[in-house]
């Protein structure tokens, strides 16, 4: 079960630094910090925003944007690491 556990968090682990990613990518291009033009940033930026967008989508419409800030991340990386407390608490070792 140990190793169950553990492929657990690390799915969490990831998909929590993906959304980090994803936010702090946002923020450098909003700031002209990097050239989305470039092949490397576009390729990151496509990739990340494919993988976040979904589970993003849903929480987008239900939570309006707050002056221009976009707090579903913030929602959904907190719903995350409560889910994996959940899940991680409950398994039978």
């Amino acid at each position: 079960m140990t190793a169950i556990a553990w492929l657990i968090d690390t799915v969490f682990q990831i998909a929590i630094v993906l959304l980090i990613a994803q936010v702090i990518l946002s923020w450098l291009i909003h700031f002209n910090v990097v050239n989305t033009r470039h092949p490397f940033v576009n390729a990151v930026g496509r990739f990340l925003y494919g993988v976040t967008e979904p589970a993003l989508r849903p929480i987008k419409r239900i939570v309006p944007s707050l002056g221009g800030i976009d707090i579903s991340p913030l929602i959904l990386i907190l719903l995350l690491g409560f889910l994996r407390i959940l899940i991680l608490n409950n398994l039978p070792y």
